[in-house]
């Protein structure tokens, strides 16, 4: 059985025990904040538990190394309508050591996918063509710590985000949960 067919059966007895009641929420968070942060799956519990997040209390947004290199990807656009459309009054950017993305090489990165997975030079010239820059875009970072600085840079001064909105970011320790600041944002606070 493939693993989306024993999630799909798991799922239909989690609805049938109706074990989706201890999380109802409405959609507005109760924290009114939106937490940007990677998709490491170290993640997916700790850093809930270790900051106190219940379900309902934030939006929760993920990428690749919690990574904002432009002003308007799609990153930008769901910490704006969380903003503008679900009340959200503070933005916690949250990196974490022993990232993936502080160590990809691109040059292996482009090799792999050509040699392991059949992908044409043809096809990286067509991205290329098209204003896609593949070692920018797949490109990590030196530091967590500079990298969440510049996420931070980047929605603090993005132009749609209101003044009134406050920007964090901190970076947690995936092996214990502890949690640094690196940049507390006191505007308002």
């Amino acid at each position: 059985m493939m693993r989306i067919q024993k999630m799909l059966e798991y799922n239909k007895q989690f609805v049938a025990n109706k074990n989706y009641e201890q999380f109802l929420s409405n959609s507005i968070p109760n924290k009114k904040m939106v937490v940007f942060t990677c998709m490491e799956s170290r993640l997916v519990e700790l850093l809930p538990k270790a900051l106190n997040i219940q379900n309902g209390d934030v939006k929760m947004v993920k990428n690749a190394g919690a990574i904002i290199r432009k002003s308007f990807d799609s990153i930008i656009k769901s910490i704006l309508v969380a903003v503008y459309k679900l009340q959200a009054e503070e933005i916690v950017v949250i990196g974490h050591h022993d990232c993936g993305m502080s160590c990809v090489n691109t040059n292996e990165l482009m090799d792999m996918m050509k040699e392991e997975e059949g992908i044409t030079e043809e096809t990286f010239k067509a991205l290329e063509y098209s204003g896609v820059d593949f070692h920018k875009e797949f490109h990590g970072f030196e530091t967590v710590e500079e990298s969440i600085a510049q996420s931070v840079e980047i929605i603090r001064e993005h132009p749609l985000l209101p003044s009134r909105v406050l920007v964090h970011g901190l970076v947690i320790d995936p092996n214990t949960g502890k949690v640094d600041a690196i940049s507390i944002d006191e505007r308002k606070a």
